[in-house]
C-alpha cells in the first residue's frame, strides 16, 4: 500500500536534511582521523623519548594532515615561470599530480637564476679524476655559456619539448652540461649507465627512441678503459631505432675514436650554435627518464615530473643535509644511477652550491687515501656514499696510513644509503672520520629520502642503531602483515606507504602505465609497496632490514639477511660477507652465509666459520638455524654497492643465473660456485664467458 503523497518542495526539503547529516557526518569523520593521527603522535612524544623533535612532529604532521598548504609553501623553494593552479590533484590514483598548471624550467632554476642573482663565478662543479690526473672547476657562468649553446645544437638537431635524449658518458662535467641542456628545451633525458654494454643499450635506445645521442669516446677504469663509442656503434647496430645524429665528446687526454661523417657530431662543433633560452614546462611533464633493472629481468623506465621533483630537491639539501650556500657537498656515485641525478647534478646545483665530481674508486686510484684527499683538497662538509666504500678503505687501510696525512676538518657529516651499514663499518667510519655517519632510506622510483636522520629538523645525531631515521615529510609510512593487516611496534613486515606520494617521486614508468599499477599498487591497494621489509620502533624510527625478497623463512619465522649480516661483519677477520636463504628439507629454508676474510687474517677459515656460528647463536638465537658459512674470493657487488644475493641464491638452487650487468666484477662467481659445491649444493652452470 502506498503512503501518503510528499510534495515537490517537501522532498527537496528532505533531501536537503540528509545532504547535510551526510555532510556533518563526513566532516566528524575527517575530525575523528584527524584526531586520531594527531593523538598517535602525541603519545609517541608523550612517552620518555630521548630523540624526540617538537619542529620535525610540526612539520610532519602538517605535511600529512594539511597537504596542499604544506607543499605549496615548499614549491616556493624554485622560481616558477607560470603559478599553479592547484598544489594537488589526488582526482586519479596512483596518478597523483603536484603544481597544477604551474610551469617552471629545471635547468633555469640550477643555472640561470644563480647567474642571475650575482653569483655566476661560484663554483658549480669540481671535477676530480685521479684516473686522468685533472682537477678541473666549473663555475655557474661557464655553465650556463655551455649549457646554453648545446642547447641551441639539440634544437637545431629537432629537439623539442617531450622529445628524449639519450646520454653515455663518464662521470664528467660534459654529462651533466648534457643533461641540463636536455632538461633547458623541454625535452626529456635518459642517462644510461657507462658500463653498460652494447645489449642494454641498445635496448634503453630502442625504448626510449632518442632524437639525439650524446656520448663520450671513453670512460677510464683502473687498470683499462672502456671505449663509449666502439659499444655504442655496436648497440646501433642492433637497435631498430636510429637517432638523428650523435654528439661525441673526445677524451683527447685519454683516447680519441673515429667519427661517422654521416652520424657523429663533434662536441665542440655542437658548442658553437647559438645559444638557447629555457623552455617552460608543466610540473607534471617528465624531467627524465631513468632505467632501473630493479628486481626484475626487464628494465623500468622510471619517470620523473620535473615541477615537484626540483622543489623538494632543493630543499632537501638544506632540511635534510644541513647544507648552506657557501658549502662544498660530494655525492660519490655516478650520473647513471638515482643518486647522481638526485644530488651530483640537479640538488647541489639547485641549491646554488658546489658539487664535487669524483671519477675514481676508494682504493685504488692510486691509493686508499683518496677519500681523505678529496675532503681536504677541496674542503669537503657534506658527503653521501655507500657503506661499501669504508669497508673497501678499512679492508685496505685498516690503520688509515694513508688517509691520516690530510686535514679533514671541514667535514661535518657523511651520509650513507643504498645497502645495509653494519655497526662495526659504522663504528670504524665514525672514529676515522670523526664525524656523526647518517643512515638513510630510498629509492630510485622515489627520487629522494623516504626516512632519514634529518639535520634541518632537530633530529639526534645519535640516532637508534640501524635505524634509518624517522618519516620524511609527506610519507605516511606504514608496515603491513602478509595479509594486509598493520604490524605493531618492532613487528618486522613489508614497508608501505599510504597515498597519496608526495612531489618528486615517480609519476609512472615510461609507456607501461598498467605495469606502474601492477607492479606498484596492486598486491595492497591505497599503498605504495617499497617491496622492502622492516620494522618501525615505539619512537618512530623506521628500520629496513632487507629487500623482502631476501627475507629467510625459517619455519615460519621470517629473519632479515641484514641481521644475520650485521653479525657477521662485526668479526674482526671479515672483511664482507652477505647472507642468502638455501632451501632445507625439514626448516623449509636456512640461511648460508658467504664470507671474505681480510688480507691480514690469520685465523683458518674453518676457525673463522666456528666463530661467526657461535656469534649468530648468542646474538641472534639459535631459531635462526645457522649453521652454514663459507669463504669466498670476492662478492658480486654492482658499482653501485649492492650486493646480488638473487644471483647467488640461484646458483645454489641449481637454477639458470642471470649475472646483472652492473656487476663490477663477475669472475667471483668462479669462487663462489666452487665455495657452494664444496658445501654439497648442486649449482648450476656459469655462463661461458666466465
Amino acid at each position: 500500500m502506498l503512503g501518503p503523497l510528499v510534495s515537490v518542495e517537501e522532498c527537496e526539503e528532505i533531501d536537503g536534511k540528509i545532504q547535510d547529516i551526510i555532510s556533518k557526518r563526513i566532516k566528524h569523520k575527517k575530525l575523528d582521523q584527524k584526531n586520531k593521527f594527531e593523538k598517535e603522535l602525541q603519545d609517541a612524544a608523550v612517552q620518555e623519548n630521548p630523540y624526540y623533535s617538537e619542529k620535525y612532529r610540526q612539520i610532519y604532521e602538517k605535511s600529512i594532515l594539511n597537504p596542499e598548504e604544506f607543499w605549496g609553501e615548499i614549491g616556493n623553494s624554485i622560481e616558477w615561470s607560470k603559478p599553479w593552479k592547484k598544489v594537488l590533484d589526488d582526482s586519479n590514483q596512483p596518478f597523483t599530480k603536484w603544481f597544477v598548471g604551474g610551469e617552471t624550467n629545471a635547468c633555469y632554476n640550477a643555472v640561470d637564476r644563480h647567474v642571475k642573482a650575482g653569483n655566476g663565478s661560484k663554483v658549480a662543479l669540481i671535477h676530480d679524476s685521479p684516473v686522468t690526473q685533472v682537477i678541473r672547476k666549473v663555475t655557474y657562468a661557464e655553465l650556463l655559456d655551455e649549457v646554453s649553446h648545446l642547447a641551441g645544437c639539440l634544437a637545431k638537431l629537432g629537439v623539442e619539448k617531450g622529445d628524449r635524449v639519450l646520454i653515455y658518458m663518464p662521470l664528467i662535467p660534459e654529462a651533466v652540461i648534457s643533461m641540463l641542456a636536455t632538461a633547458r628545451l623541454g625535452a626529456v633525458h635518459s642517462v644510461v649507465f657507462g658500463g653498460f654494454a652494447a645489449r642494454e643499450l641498445s635496448t634503453r635506445i630502442v625504448h626510449s627512441e632518442p632524437k639525439v645521442i650524446i656520448a663520450a669516446s671513453c670512460g677510464v677504469e683502473p687498470h683499462r678503459i672502456i671505449r663509449y663509442k666502439d659499444i655504442l656503434n655496436e648497440a646501433l647496430e642492433m637497435s631498430s631505432h636510429k637517432p638523428n645524429k650523435c654528439i661525441i665528446y673526445q677524451r683527447r687526454n685519454v683516447e680519441s675514436c673515429p667519427l661517422d661523417v654521416e652520424m657523429d657530431l663533434l662536441w665542440e662543433d655542437a658548442l658553437k650554435f647559438g645559444p638557447h633560452d629555457c623552455v617552460p614546462v608543466e610540473a607534471n611533464e617528465p624531467l627524465y627518464i631513468l632505467y632501473t633493472s630493479g628486481t626484475t629481468d626487464q628494465p623500468k623506465g622510471i619517470q620523473r615530473p620535473v615541477g615537484g621533483h626540483i622543489a623538494t630537491l632543493c630543499w632537501t639539501m638544506s632540511v635534510v643535509y644541513g647544507m648552506g650556500p657557501n658549502d662544498v657537498w660530494w655525492a660519490a656515485s655516478d650520473l647513471g644511477w638515482v643518486v647522481g641525478h638526485s644530488y651530483i647534478c640537479y640538488g647541489p646545483l639547485l641549491a646554488g652550491i658546489t658539487s664535487v665530481m669524483y671519477e675514481g674508486k676508494p682504493d685504488r686510484t692510486p691509493d686508499p687515501g683518496q677519500y681523505f684527499r678529496i675532503i681536504n683538497e677541496h674542503k669537503v662538509n657534506g658527503l653521501f656514499t655507500v657503506p661499501t666504500s669504508f669497508r673497501v678503505i678499512r679492508r685496505e687501510d685498516p690503520d688509515v696510513e694513508f688517509g691520516r696525512k690530510y686535514k679533514i676538518e671541514s667535514l661535518r657529516v657523511i651520509i650513507v644509503a643504498g645497502e645495509h651499514c653494519d655497526y662495526e663499518t659504522k663504528q670504524w667510519a665514525e672514529r676515522v672520520f670523526n664525524v656523526p655517519i647518517l643512515n638513510q632510506w630510498w629509492q630510485t622510483e622515489t627520487g629522494h629520502v623516504m626516512a632519514a636522520h634529518c639535520i634541518g629538523f632537530g633530529h639526534s645525531m645519535e640516532p637508534p642503531k640501524h635505524s634509518a631515521g624517522m618519516a620524511f615529510p609527506g610519507y605516511d609510512i606504514r608496515i603491513l602483515r602478509e595479509d594486509g593487516t598493520e604490524a605493531g611496534k618492532n613487528e618486522l613486515g613489508r614497508i608501505v606507504v599510504k597515498l597519496p606520494l608526495p612531489p618528486g617521486t615517480m609519476s609512472t614508468l615510461y609507456q607501461a602505465p598498467e605495469k606502474f599499477c601492477q607492479h606498484y599498487f596492486q598486491r595492497y591497494p591505497g599503498y605504495y609497496d617499497t617491496m622492502d621489509a622492516g620494522y618501525i620502533d615505539e619512537y618512530g624510527y623506521i628500520y629496513v632490514t632487507a629487500r623482502d625478497d631476501d627475507v629467510i623463512n625459517v619455519a615460519g619465522h621470517r629473519i632479515s639477511t641484514a641481521a644475520l649480516e650485521d653479525v657477521v661483519l662485526a668479526h674482526p677477520d671479515i672483511a664482507d660477507a652477505t647472507v642468502i636463504g638455501v632451501p632445507e628439507s625439514t626448516k623449509g629454508e636456512v640461511p648460508l652465509c658467504m664470507f671474505v676474510l681480510k688480507k691480514d687474517s690469520l685465523k683458518s677459515e674453518a676457525a673463522v666459520t666456528r666463530d661467526i656460528i657461535r656469534m649468530v647463536r648468542e646474538l641472534v638465537g639459535p631459531i635462526a638455524a645457522f649453521r652454514l658459512a663459507v669463504a669466498v674470493n670476492g662478492l658480486p657487488r654492482t658499482r653501485s654497492g649492492k650486493i646480488c644475493r638473487k644471483s647467488i641464491a640461484d646458483l645454489a638452487r641449481n637454477k639458470d643465473i642471470r649475472i646483472p650487468s652492473t656487476v663490477e666484477d663477475s669472475s667471483v662467481y668462479k669462487s663462489i660456485r666452487a665455495s657452494l659445491q664444496k658445501l654439497g649444493f648442486e649449482c648450476s652452470s656459469l655462463p661461458e664467458y666466465l
